[in-house]
């Protein structure tokens, strides 16, 4: 009876290790929104989200990332004229750092890379002021897992300094690409 009370653990406990490393490389595809911040420029986002993550320990996930993340124009009154501010997108090149403290629960991380700004050229469709072609992308985020899914909350920012910066007059609107809101990904077992 031992026997078979020791052999039955061990093949649960195989069992579970081969599933834990199953799990070691993944895949995360996910959806993201937010309201953008500040919002001059733009005034929401909705992006794709694909990464590869490696755990390098039970707790540590290193990987890279890239997606889609698109923001909605906004008209922006800027002393006497009104700013029709274009749409325009971020797809970032990122490295991906997480840290899972617990198999399931509550989790951190960033992405941290550059972020190309794709879209029109111009700022505004009335302005002859260029939108940057991107900066360094930075994209903290806290969140609940599990081996399936990964629910988060976002702060988005592609950082472009003066480039993209409309002065009219006394008043300035400086180029804005970031975000703060909410995530869902789904995590894909690439096994070992």
């Amino acid at each position: 009876m031992k026997k078979v009370v020791l052999a039955a653990a061990m093949g649960i406990l195989s069992i579970s290790f081969v599933q834990a490393q199953s799990m070691k490389n993944t895949l995360k595809v996910g959806v993201m929104g937010g309201a953008a911040v500040p919002n001059e420029n733009a005034v929401a986002n909705l992006g794709v989200d694909v990464s590869y993550q490696n755990l390098v320990t039970p707790h540590v996930g290193l990987g890279i990332a890239t997606g889609y993340n698109h923001f909605f124009g906004k008209d922006n009154d800027l002393g006497n004229t009104t700013l029709q501010n274009n749409s325009f997108g971020v797809v970032p090149v990122a490295a991906l750092v997480r840290y899972y403290p617990q198999v399931k629960g509550i989790y951190v991380g960033t992405d941290l890379g550059y972020g190309f700004i794709t879209g029109d050229e111009k700022v505004a469709a009335n302005s002859n002021v260029n939108r940057p072609d991107g900066g360094f992308y930075l994209k903290p985020e806290l969140g609940w897992h599990n081996r399936n899914w990964n629910v988060f909350a976002h702060y988005t920012k592609v950082f472009t300094g003066d480039d993209g910066k409309i002065n009219i007059g006394n008043a300035t609107q400086k180029y804005n690409a970031g975000s703060i809101g909410v995530g869902v990904a789904y995590n894909i077992g690439l096994g070992r």
